[in-house]
Order: C-alpha cells, then sequence, then structure tokens
C-alpha cells in the first residue's frame, strides 16, 4: 500500500529542517538565521531547500531587496511556532508529574497470618509510598476467599481448604499448630505430658477447626487427643482464641511461631504432641479478573517478589 504524500510529510519530516525554518521565517534572512544557529550560511541555504523539496511548495520569495514568506510558508511557520510551543512546554509538564504512587489497598487476611515477609512487603511499601493508604481486614479464611472473589478485597492472605478456579494461589509460608494452655490451667508448667493426658479437656478453637475445613490437620489431632467434644469456645481471631486460652477455659491451639514469645514469657504452656505437630499452608489469594489500582499492584509485586526472593525453607516456621 503507497501512503499519501501528506501522511509521508508528517513522518519522514526532518524536525531539524522545521526548526531551521522558523528562524529563518523570524529573521527575515539566511545569513541573520546562520548566526543564530551557529552554522554555516550555505547548511541554511540547504536546509531551506531539502524542506521546500518535502513539502513539495516554495515557502520562500526572496531576492536582494526583499525576503518574504509565501502563503504555504506564512501556514508552515505558524503551524510550526505552535508545535514549537508544545514542545518547549514538556519539561514543566514533565516536572509536574508526579511519580508518587497513590491509592487504597484492601487487604482480607485470617488472624493468624504472622509472617516476616508479608510484614517487610508493608513496610517497604509504605517507605517507597507513603501516600498510599491501607485497610487490612480479619476474617475466617472462608470470608477472605470471598472477598478475594467478589473483587471487594485487592489480594488476601488465608488457610485454603478447597481452591477457588477463579483465582490464583501462591504459598506464602508453612506454619506448625501446637496445643497450649495458659497458667491457671491445671496441666501448665507441666512436664513429659502424652497425648493421652488431654483426654477429656475442655476445649477452645477457631472457627475453622473442622474435618471439612482449613484447620482439618488440627481437628484430627484434637480427634486423636480426645479433647471434650463440647467446645466451650470458638472465634475466628487468633488473638481472641488466645486470650480464652490464658483465661483458661480450655486448651486450644495456636501456631508454634506465634506462641512462642508468650511461652517464654510464662503466659503460655506448650502441651504435646510435641513431635510432628500438624502443618497447616498459609497462600496469597489473588483475583486475575480484578483491574488493581497502582497501589495495589505496587504491594502485590513487592509481596510477590520477596515471596519469590525467600527460599521456601525460610518460609517454614516450625517453632
Amino acid at each position: 500500500m503507497v501512503t499519501p504524500r501528506s501522511e509521508r510529510l508528517v513522518w519522514e519530516l526532518d524536525w531539524n529542517l522545521l526548526r531551521t525554518f522558523v528562524v529563518i521565517a523570524e529573521v527575515k534572512s539566511i545569513t541573520r538565521a546562520a548566526e543564530r544557529l551557529n552554522l554555516k550560511q550555505p547548511s541554511v541555504s540547504n536546509a531551506l531547500k531539502r524542506l521546500e523539496d518535502r513539502v513539495g511548495r516554495r515557502l520562500v520569495e526572496r531576492d536582494a531587496t526583499r525576503f518574504d514568506l509565501t502563503e504555504v510558508g506564512q501556514l508552515l511557520y505558524e503551524q510550526a511556532v505552535e508545535v514549537f510551543g508544545t514542545i518547549s512546554q514538556l519539561p514543566q509538564l514533565v516536572r509536574g508529574v508526579s511519580d508518587d504512587v497513590t491509592g487504597h489497598v484492601t487487604i482480607a487476611v485470617a488472624s493468624h497470618v504472622v509472617s516476616p515477609i508479608f510484614d517487610r512487603a508493608l513496610m517497604e511499601f509504605h517507605r517507597d509510598y507513603p501516600r498510599a493508604t491501607l485497610n487490612i481486614s480479619v476474617a475466617a479464611s472462608g470470608e477472605v476467599t470471598r472477598q478475594v472473589r467478589e473483587k471487594r478485597a485487592s489480594f488476601g492472605l488465608c488457610l485454603v481448604s478447597v481452591r477457588d478456579p477463579a483465582l490464583d494461589y501462591l504459598l506464602v509460608f508453612r506454619e506448625f499448630f501446637g496445643f497450649f494452655c495458659g497458667p491457671h490451667h491445671r496441666l501448665f508448667g507441666k512436664e513429659g505430658l502424652k497425648l493421652a493426658d488431654l483426654k477429656g479437656e475442655t476445649s477452645v478453637s477457631f472457627h475453622t477447626d473442622h474435618i471439612a475445613d482449613a484447620l482439618r490437620p488440627v481437628a484430627l489431632l484434637r480427634s486423636e487427643a480426645k479433647l471434650n467434644a463440647n467446645v466451650v469456645g470458638v472465634s475466628s481471631s487468633l488473638e481472641e482464641v488466645r486470650r480464652m486460652i490464658m483465661a483458661g477455659l480450655g486448651v486450644g491451639p495456636l501456631p508454634l511461631h506465634v506462641a512462642r514469645r508468650d511461652v517464654a514469657d510464662g503466659a503460655l504452656w506448650r502441651l504435646p504432641p510435641y513431635e510432628a505437630p500438624p502443618a497447616i499452608d498459609i497462600f496469597l489469594l489473588t483475583n486475575p479478573d480484578k483491574a488493581l489500582n497502582r497501589a495495589e499492584k505496587a504491594l502485590l509485586a513487592g509481596l510477590q517478589t520477596l515471596i519469590a526472593e525467600t527460599p521456601v525453607e525460610d518460609r517454614i516456621y516450625a517453632d
């Protein structure tokens, strides 16, 4: 397909020729234009001729006594001045465009998502984009999944029992659960206990502590330990389960790495099993159909990068 001459002019026009012509038109002299442009006179004359050849029309009428723009030359000059006026504003326009990432990020998390990787991602995100804002909502893992699927959350971090085919999953870390009791419990401070010693004990737990739910391994261990079938307190919040354990309501499960400090402080006591505790995987859930703003993209990319850069063995929190 042959490109029309008018279109070729637009795409093939040498902007240096146009700039030279603007100066020629303003000073009305080849000699003075050469002086202003710090060029030799033949170079300026040649530039004018090349531009006229490109346009296909004469742009200047001149002899020993006059120097005038033709009608086409005047039209080209007016358009060129407008173009260069627009271009001259580019430095100011570019400086006026902020590189700041702004926007709001909504994150849905299960309450026992305690991870240095997630914490570091938040820290680096706020350091790099201080004008962006966050909302972190805590919910049961099933609710986290619903929020991500329904695009109400930018992304989610939670346990997973059954994968939703509409979502993408990335393993963030693996944690291990153990049973604990508080200072007012009869087993507190006792060593050498066996799983059989927990038989009949009242207990507290998470809403997802069921055979068919995300904490299935914990539910199976509860059954093996023959804890009292009547769970006296449940919550989707780790802090509330921890509170009930400390208050002496009963034995309860907590991630080992989360409970470590309370055990060291004498606020919790680790109960059996001490070997092969149940493992729970925590995933990053994203919805590929959700349109993300700049802040959401930045935080998600930062978190995914940290996960990818951290070896799997360093994302296993055994105690």
